[in-house]
């Protein structure tokens, strides 16, 4: 079996803008190790023709392929990471080849938000592929997805390790920085923690709103928590009436502990500037940003149920006790450090890409694709 997964090039690009394109490079990783995958291309639907320079030597044996050169190159073609011209699709169909819409970003907003906000979004023909595939954090928009697409919608697995984390660590070492967190000696008082906020901003399902109340709740909780609260992709919204209501409205801004910053690699602003994460998310509960502070051993006070028995979890958006878990991080994180490292590591193994169980269900999905007529009606 042959695959083409599509990848979207463009200026400046690089892994940490996103989760995608760590995504990608994962599922390509998984499906080299699938003993009847003969090769697998990468279809570059953008315009720069090389990959990420984070991803260069690691994704070497992942040819970039223009998708209408690759007609011949594939057997199956995942539109994952940019969008295919459906005259193409059709085309590949029309050959008995398959075609998998592979959903990681958010559906429903994707959908929706664009309109509601007249802002860019993108959009093809429904009716293009034979299946969709999608992650556990977008199970509720199954049925939208299965009606919108009229096609079969099934769950794989989330999949994530270290080697784009580690790369960057060494890298930032060079500098004279560490990745990782220090705990302090042991202390009768909280340690003042340098909060960072990565949400994106760009959608309400990752933004910043939730996670500023719950440090300002912390901090109102016990100033002693909190010595820093960074914001991250936030310098955008800084004169904007309501974000400025907001921000000024805090004690931790009464208190000049409030930092507006722009996007920044999560190893490199880690490694320099803070020592906790406080996280917030609307049906998005599998984020790389979370497994990456986990993998880093930093206090991640957050609200996604499927890491609820990791980090600081705190329910849907509930700011007081996410308030009370940051406070709990501040006192408690340094002594409980080294059992909360061996408690995420054992996780975030169960994600590799080369687990016989993830590689086992990846493969039962391509195998049932490829021998799987797609029932008459519901053609996509």
């Amino acid at each position: 079996m042959r695959i083409g997964i599509s990848v979207l090039t463009h200026t400046g690009q690089s892994v940490w803008e996103n989760g995608l394109g760590q995504n990608i490079f994962f599922f390509a990783q998984l499906l080299r190790a699938l003993p009847f995958v003969t090769d697998v291309v990468l279809l570059d639907c953008g315009d720069q023709r090389e990959l990420p320079p984070e991803a260069v030597n690691l994704a070497q044996e992942f040819r970039l392929v223009p998708p209408r050169e690759a007609t011949d190159l594939v057997d199956v073609v995942f539109e994952m990471g940019g969008g295919l011209d459906v005259e193409w699709l059709d085309h590949i169909r029309a050959l008995g080849k398959k075609v998998v819409f592979f959903c990681c970003g958010q559906p429903y907003a994707g959908l929706v938000e664009p309109s509601v906000f007249k802002k860019s979004g993108y959009f093809s023909r429904a009716q293009r592929c034979d299946e969709i595939w999608i992650l556990a954090k977008d199970l509720a928009f199954k049925p939208m997805l299965q009606t919108l697409h009229r096609c079969p919608v099934f769950e794989v697995p989330f999949l994530w390790n270290p080697v784009f984390i580690e790369r960057r660590a060494a890298l930032v070492a060079q500098a004279g920085f560490h990745f990782g967190y220090e705990p302090a000696p042991k202390r009768d008082t909280p340690r003042a923690l340098r909060v960072a906020i990565f949400e994106p901003n760009i959608s309400v399902v990752k933004c910043c709103v939730i996670p500023m109340l719950v440090c300002d709740e912390a901090f109102r909780k016990d100033p002693a928590t909190i010595a820093r609260m960074h914001v991250l992709n936030s310098i955008q919204m800084k004169d904007h009436p309501s974000f400025a209501f907001l921000t000024r409205s805090l004690d931790l801004h009464k208190h000049e502990k409030i930092h507006l910053d722009q996007r920044h690699d999560f190893v490199g602003y880690m490694s320099q500037h803070a020592n906790a994460i406080v996280a917030h998310q609307w049906h998005n509960a599998q984020n790389i940003a979370y497994l990456d502070a986990l993998y880093g051993g930093y206090p991640l006070v957050h609200n996604s149920p499927w890491l609820a028995e990791l980090g600081y979890y705190y329910a849907d958006s509930d700011i007081a006790a996410g308030g009370a878990q940051l406070v709990r991080a501040a006192r408690d994180h340094d002594a409980d450090h080294d059992a909360y490292m061996r408690r995420a590591r054992a996780f975030l193994a169960r994600l590799n890409p080369l687990d016989a169980d993830n590689r086992a269900q990846y493969a039962r999905r391509l195998l049932d694709l490829g021998t799987r007529q797609t029932a008459k009606g519901a053609s996509c």
